[in-house]
């Protein structure tokens, strides 16, 4: 009988940085990649190992699928042995679409439809209420107990939001309602309409309007506040009209008429959105619409009918506005609620439901409701949904590529994310998870460790073995910090005292803030903390940010803030987040950055380039000219895979290049443009070091630990880390004094030693002058801020309150404090 194989054997990989990787991993276990950024974690477990075993999967559909997928481009790797199928868990899910929920997404909703329509108490026609019984089980029809009148009894269909049997007629299952806002359409009271004042006909490119609306008696050089209400009638509501304009001929000297339609400023938006659904169109037209609950359904999506069937007394949208944590308790509870009949039945469908749940409440996230949008969640809520639903999937001998899955999560629910992980790789499957929480690296079975540093400097294994033996050896940079022999200590401390300087903010309500009074040092660096739906982005971005902003520009704070003090010593606020940088292909860190403009003008200063006359635009893969018209300059195309995700794959005409073979002749010192792009930062400061504005921007990417990145590569690829420090980068040659840096969850995405940088970085900025809040999880940035405001104690309306506040030192004394009983052993705790 031939032996299982027991790992995956990885033979000469060379995608990205990685240097002729040759090494196994371990199957049916849990497995951490780490290392510093740029290491080549991720090229080895997202371009090779995922890369692989998902093309290897699809090679099991049909023949022209796998036509398609030998276009698209392998793994640059010689031979991967005994690898399963891969599945990934990136850290940037998508955003899902408007008709999405936590429910949908879950698929949670699913279950609660089968409850509602199988253990339901529903309405007769008459009005009279059916109870739930074995016979409302099986049959699809019922008898009215009371009347005898005869019904059909609800499906799950009829309960979802969905489909055309389950969602309200006016909205379509939305739950809300777009419509012309017309406040919108002249935004400008102080203009004529001479002047433009209704900017929706502008939009919809019916600037005559104008001159028909004079014709209906509409003063045209009076600012539109002084129009009487009559003319401002004509303007927004007026009806439907005919009406000849005369034009003149410039070159002949005629004069002929044309009749026109007379839209007013609402009907102009109406008309321009019902045409044919041309994009660009649509967007400038939307932003005359204000979005408003539906006035039929309430915004609950659901057809009248759906909302009149309880279970336990009640509906399925009191339901599904509960958080997690309380519709637990409601399933638990549920069978004993419900006739002795159906008792089985509600105790078989309920124990599915708090299967689901559990993972949800392990995660932390046990403060959502099945009914919140999911283009609200957060980057991590949506990353911890999907890793909810990989360990309910109960499947078997999948490798599971988890990329970043701590990110967002405070350090007390890192335990329930270590239980899921268990709970995978006990199903049989083999996960690979790749991180920088030394929680998470402890408690794999193996590990492996890239580097020793970023870009060229990486892509090499140096370390493989347990948790323990690296540590053990203390060679490695990693292994050092598992061992506690190494900290991140990187600042001191400064004191904070009544007596200076504060900027505080009382909030009346907003979220789940309630008569919330807050302090924040000013020139010090503060930490936000808690456990997720705590509070800390409703006090910081939701409040904070937004009131600052309004008394920087002398305006009233907005309604829910009662008062700001402390502000006339702040001149700007700068948010830095971890939001990705571009949207697409086309946004480099050299196209960011501004660093590409001046190797433009260099190239197009070339010899080469004057003789053809080239201008810098020429060497620009944004605009027609240098760049190559196949791929439009992205160097990359499109592959169609029809019922499958579209396949991004090398242009075969420019070979990735980006440009026309006639650009890539011209260059500067031996490089063509292309060469340049290709560059790290680091190499690049090597190569302009006779260009002082040039080497003065690269040198600020590599002081903020960038210097392995690739001028060309898509910034949308960047980790939230690095993301966040090119936008601080820019900030390192500014004028900092009286500037607050607002940072979210800057630890995103590093590694510890990476951590060390940042806070290098932040201090700078610290020693310039300037004050800064962040929201953070991680003890190590935690224990090197100057103050700590500590939220909870829990998430939702459990949270909401200050629970503990003052020095690190201060908090982790704290018995209040959840977040406190994790930093002793961080920073100088």
């Amino acid at each position: 009988m031939n032996k299982q194989p027991e790992n995956i054997e990885i033979y000469h990989a060379r995608t990205h940085n990685l240097k002729d990787v040759s090494l196994h991993i371990p199957l049916h276990r849990q497995v951490a990649i780490t290392g510093v950024s740029g290491s080549g974690k991720s090229s080895l477990a997202m371009g090779v190992l995922y890369s692989e075993g998902s093309r290897r999967y699809l090679e099991g559909l049909s023949a022209f699928a796998r036509r398609k997928i030998h276009q698209a481009e392998r793994a640059d790797v010689e031979r991967i042995d005994f690898l399963p199928p891969a599945l990934a868990l990136r850290q940037r899910p998508p955003v899902p679409g408007r008709r999405s929920t936590v429910g949908t997404m879950t698929e949670l909703y699913n279950l609660v439809r089968l409850i509602y329509s199988r253990l339901g108490t529903h309405r007769c026609p008459r009005g009279h209420q059916v109870p739930p019984s074995m016979k409302a089980i099986f049959d699809e029809t019922c008898v009215c107990p009371v009347c005898g009148a005869h019904f059909n009894l609800p499906s799950a269909e009829s309960f979802s939001f969905n489909s055309a049997e389950g969602a309200c007629p006016d909205c379509g299952g939305l739950g809300e309602r777009a419509e012309v806002d017309p406040t919108l359409v002249v935004p400008d009271p102080e203009l004529t309409l001479e002047q433009g004042a209704v900017a929706s006909w502008r939009a919809a490119g019916r600037g005559y309007t104008v001159r028909l609306a004079a014709l209906l008696g509409v003063r045209l050089d009076v600012p539109w506040k002084k129009l009487t209400d009559h003319e401002r009638d004509i303007v927004l509501n007026g009806p439907e009209t005919r009406r000849p304009l005369i034009f003149h001929n410039r070159k002949t000297g005629e004069e002929y008429p044309i009749t026109f339609t007379y839209d007013n400023a609402v009907e102009a938006v109406r008309k321009s959105l019902a045409g044919d659904r041309n994009q660009t169109r649509y967007a400038r037209m939307r932003k005359f619409l204000s979005v408003r609950p539906c006035e039929t359904c309430g915004g609950l999506r659901l057809r009248r009918e759906a909302l009149q069937t309880t279970v336990a007394g009640k509906s399925i949208a009191e339901v599904t506005g509960m958080s997690l944590s309380r519709l637990d308790q409601l399933a638990a509870a549920l069978p004993e609620a419900l006739p002795v009949s159906v008792r089985e039945v509600a105790g078989k469908l309920s124990a599915g439901l708090r299967d689901g749940l559990k993972p949800l409440l392990d995660l932390g996230v046990g403060y959502l409701t099945l009914d919140r949008q999911g283009n609200t969640l957060s980057t991590g809520e949506r990353q911890r949904l999907e890793l909810s639903m990989m360990a309910g999937g109960r499947s078997t001998g999948v490798l599971y590529i988890l990329d970043e899955p701590s990110v967002g999560l405070h350090p007390a629910n890192v335990d329930g994310l270590k239980q899921l992980m268990r709970k995978m790789v006990a199903n049989g499957n083999s996960l690979i998870v790749v991180d920088h929480n030394l929680d998470i690296i402890r408690n794999g079975d193996y590990m492996i460790e890239m580097g020793p540093g970023a870009g060229d400097r990486g892509g090499t294994v140096v370390a493989r073995g347990t948790p323990h033996e690296i540590a053990g050896e203390g060679r490695t940079l990693t292994g050092r910090y598992l061992s506690g022999s190494r900290k991140v200590i990187v600042r001191q401390p400064q004191p904070v005292s009544a007596k200076d300087e504060w900027l505080r903010i009382a909030v009346r309500s907003r979220h789940n803030l309630h008569h919330l009074t807050a302090g924040f040092p000013l020139r010090r660096m503060t930490a936000v903390t808690g456990v997720s739906g705590a509070g800390k982005t409703a006090l910081v971005f939701d409040c904070l940010v937004p009131a600052l902003k309004k008394a920087l520009g002398r305006k009233n704070p907005p309604d829910f803030i009662e008062s700001l003090k402390g502000f006339e010593h702040i001149r700007r606020v700068v948010r830095v987040d971890a939001t990705p940088i571009g949207r697409n292909a086309r946004s480099t860190p050299a196209t960011y950055t501004g660093l590409f403009d001046g190797i433009r003008r260099l190239f197009a200063g070339t010899d080469a380039a004057r003789k053809r006359h080239w201008s810098s635009s020429m060497f620009s893969f944004n605009v027609k000219g240098g760049r190559c018209e196949a791929c439009e300059g992205r160097g990359e195309m499109l592959l169609d895979m029809q019922y499958l995700p579209e396949q991004r794959v090398r242009c075969p005409h420019c070979n990735g290049t980006r440009y026309r073979p006639e650009t890539l002749e011209v260059k500067y010192k031996g490089k063509s443009i292309a060469d340049v792009l290709r560059m790290s930062v680091d190499e690049a400061l090597r190569f302009f070091t006779d260009q002082p504005d040039l080497a003065d921007q690269l040198e600020t990417l590599h002081d903020v630990g960038l210097g392995y990145l690739l001028l060309g590569e898509a910034t949308p690829g960047l980790s939230g880390g690095e993301a966040q420090r090119i936008k601080l980068a820019g900030e390192l040659k500014r004028r900092h004094t009286d500037t607050l840096y607002v940072l979210d969850e800057p630890s995103t995405g590093l590694h510890v030693h990476d951590i060390e940088v940042l806070l290098g970085v932040l201090d700078k900025l610290m020693q310039l002058g300037a004050t800064i809040i962040l929201i953070d999880h991680d003890p190590d940035v935690i224990a090197n801020c100057d103050y700590v405001l500590d939220l909870g104690p829990g998430g939702g309306s459990k949270g909401g309150r200050i629970i503990a506040e003052g020095t690190p030192a201060q908090v982790a004394a704290s018995p209040a404090s959840l977040t406190g009983k994790y930093l002793p052993g961080h920073g100088r705790l």
